[in-house]
Parts: C-alpha cells; sequence; structure tokens
C-alpha cells in the first residue's frame, strides 16, 4: 500500500482517467490514448492508474471499469490498475468479485478495487442500472453491500450463511478443493468519497480512503480529518492512508495551460445543466460566450484545478499536499485532445524528476 514517492514528489504520484471522449474523437481514440497513459505512467513511476465507472455520460468512455483494465493489464507490467471507483450499488457484489478476481488472476498483485456508493450518473440511468426505483435504499445499504463483498472475496461467510455454499471464482476457494492452487492475494479495497459518509467508514474499518477533492474541494479537509479521527487499525493497515483525486494540468506556459482546462471547464458547465456531452475543442470554449453565471462557475471550477507551466503546477500540487496531509495524489486531466493529455503528466512527471524508464528498485 504505501510506496515511495520517486524524484522530488513529498507522496507518491498516481493518475486517474475517465477515457476523455472530445468532439471529433471516437471511443475507440480515448481509449486509445487511456493505453498509452497506462503505458506512460508505469514507466514513469507514477503508482497507480485508476478508471472511473460513469453512465449515459457521451463524453466519458469508461462506464466498464472491469473491462478496461484486463486490457491495460495486457500492455502493462508492474503499475497497479484499480477502479476509481465501481459504483457498488449498480452491481451486485458476486459480480464484482468475480471481475476483480479475474483481474486479480491476470494482473497478479497489482490490482486496487476502489468503491464509491454514488451511482456516477443521473438518477433516470441509476434506475435503469438497478432495476429498480428505489435509488436511496442502494446507497444506505452500502456498508452491507460492502460486507458481503468482502466475504466473496475472502470466501469466509461463517456457516449457515445463506451464501456460505457460493464461491467467487476466481477467487480463494480454488485452493482448498482437492489438487486446488490458488495464490494468497485479492484486490486491494479502498473506499472512495466526496463527502463524510465514506470517509467514516473507511475509517471504522481500517481501509484506504480517496477523496475526490477534483469535484468536491470544500469538502477535503473536513472528509480527511474525520477519517484520521475515526480511523481504527486493521490487518490492512496499522495507520490511515489516504490519498485525493486532483485535477492538474501542464503546458509550456500559463496560457496555454488556460486555453486547454477551459474545453473541461466548459464541458462540466453542460453537465451541469442536464446537457451532458462530448468534450469541446479549445476552439470551440474560446469562441462560446459566457453569461455571467457561467462565467462565475468557471472562475469557481478552475480555482481547484492545478494548472499552468509544470513549475507552476507542481507547487500548486506541493501546496496542496501540505494543506490536505495527502498520503498519494490521483491526477486527472479532463481536455480535449489525447495529445495534450498525455504531454501533460510527462510535464509534471520531468517536473518532479521521475524515472523517464522504470526500473525495479
Amino acid at each position: 500500500m504505501r510506496a515511495r514517492p520517486l524524484g522530488s514528489a513529498p507522496v507518491p504520484l498516481s493518475v486517474l482517467d475517465l477515457a476523455t471522449v472530445g468532439s471529433g474523437v471516437t471511443a475507440a481514440d480515448a481509449l486509445r490514448t487511456t493505453t498509452e497513459l497506462a503505458r506512460l505512467a508505469e514507466r514513469r513511476g507514477f503508482q497507480r492508474l485508476w478508471v472511473a465507472e460513469h453512465h449515459s455520460m457521451p463524453g466519458v468512455a469508461s462506464s466498464s471499469p472491469a473491462v478496461i483494465l484486463a486490457h491495460l493489464a495486457a500492455h502493462t507490467e508492474r503499475i497497479r490498475l484499480g477502479s476509481g471507483g465501481v459504483m457498488l450499488p449498480n452491481h451486485a457484489p458476486l459480480v464484482i468479485a468475480e471481475q476483480f478476481g479475474t483481474l486479480q488472476a491476470l494482473a497478479p498483485g497489482r490490482v486496487d478495487l476502489g468503491l464509491g456508493r454514488a451511482p456516477g450518473t443521473d438518477g433516470a440511468t441509476a434506475a435503469a442500472l438497478r432495476r429498480t426505483e428505489r435509488l436511496r435504499e442502494g446507497a444506505d445499504d452500502f456498508p452491507q453491500q460492502l460486507a458481503e463483498l468482502t466475504r466473496f472475496l475472502d470466501d469466509d461467510f461463517p456457516d449457515g450463511h445463506r451464501y456460505a455454499r457460493i464461491h467467487a471464482v476466481p477467487g480463494p476457494v480454488q485452493g482448498t478443493v482437492p489438487g486446488g492452487v490458488q495464490s494468497a492475494d485479492r484486490p486491494s479495497i479502498w473506499l472512495l468519497g466526496s463527502s463524510g459518509f465514506s470517509a467514516r467508514l473507511a475509517g471504522m474499518l481500517g481501509l484506504p480512503f480517496s477523496f475526490a477533492h477534483h469535484f468536491s474541494a470544500a469538502n477535503t479537509v473536513p472528509a480527511l480529518d474525520l477519517y484520521r479521527e475515526t480511523f481504527r487499525p486493521s490487518a490492512v493497515l496499522d495507520e490511515p492512508y489516504a490519498s485525493i483525486g486532483v485535477s492538474a494540468f501542464a503546458a509550456e506556459d500559463e496560457k496555454e495551460a488556460h486555453r486547454q482546462v477551459l474545453p473541461g471547464a466548459l464541458a462540466m458547465i453542460r453537465l451541469r445543466t442536464g446537457r451532458p456531452g462530448l468534450v469541446p475543442t479549445p476552439e470551440e470554449a474560446e469562441r462560446h460566450e459566457f453569461n455571467e453565471i457561467e462565467r462565475d462557475f468557471i472562475n469557481s471550477w478552475l480555482a481547484n484545478v492545478e494548472y499552468g507551466s509544470p513549475d507552476q503546477v507542481r507547487e500548486g500540487l506541493d501546496g496542496l499536499i501540505k494543506r490536505t496531509g495527502a498520503d498519494e495524489v490521483k491526477i486527472t486531466a479532463n481536455v480535449h485532445g489525447g495529445d495534450a493529455r498525455l504531454r501533460s503528466y510527462e510535464l509534471i512527471a520531468d517536473a518532479y524528476g521521475l524515472p523517464t524508464a522504470r526500473t525495479e528498485a
């Protein structure tokens, strides 16, 4: 869990990717960029790459994290891969245990299972996913769903439980049958959140916690404080381990960086006003006539994006790490072009002096 930071980075740096689909770009193009990003992240010494589950959003191609992660596992060798996250109420716990048990078999010892309780979409789409209109019930049952999922991953339902004879395969049961051999490793469970609920639950269970600073910045410090205050040592962790997701983008200069991050902010305006679509091009964003409300939103949104020259981004990330005490930073970049996104990660890696070719320690 606790990797050492590389270069001059104060904490390990990781990647959170949404397989962003921009105007004039296909989903196939977006997923190829995600694959290239995974290779880049491995080569430059980023600790892990996660993909996030979202639904019914034309600008996001990461609706099926397990499928994408299987592909990334085939194109990488060392970097940890995971979900940031799987929205557990959308799925049966047994299905998630089977999917991530399969991923663990494909990429032994490097799979993270990050779990969230939000739907990752609007209410109507969530109802279609869950085949029920009682959406609040799914979120309220999250602790029970998490416990069930953990039992399936560990194959340790107690005798007499209705699921005691049901096994997630691939999984530990394969090591208990005659002639069976099974790795003792299983995917590491993380809880994700943008408020205090999952922070408290992660603390009480002694699990690692990842907070969505990139879209809930006002709640970051309170949530991390709550996580640390409620933390109880467990078989997984003896002390808290908190990461934060951060929007960050580096370009050769601040003006170009602003030009590149503006489309993502415009896409967020459209999403928040019920008009989800592809991420516009920088040219489209520059032509857009922002009204006063939109300008206020843009200013507020970009205030929580670390963007600019590589040195400016490094300075911003360093300050954020110091303010929050985060143990790890997951960088996400919601920009239009794949080349610009890849270049940004290279520039950030250079700013921290990360290795140009990852070697085993």
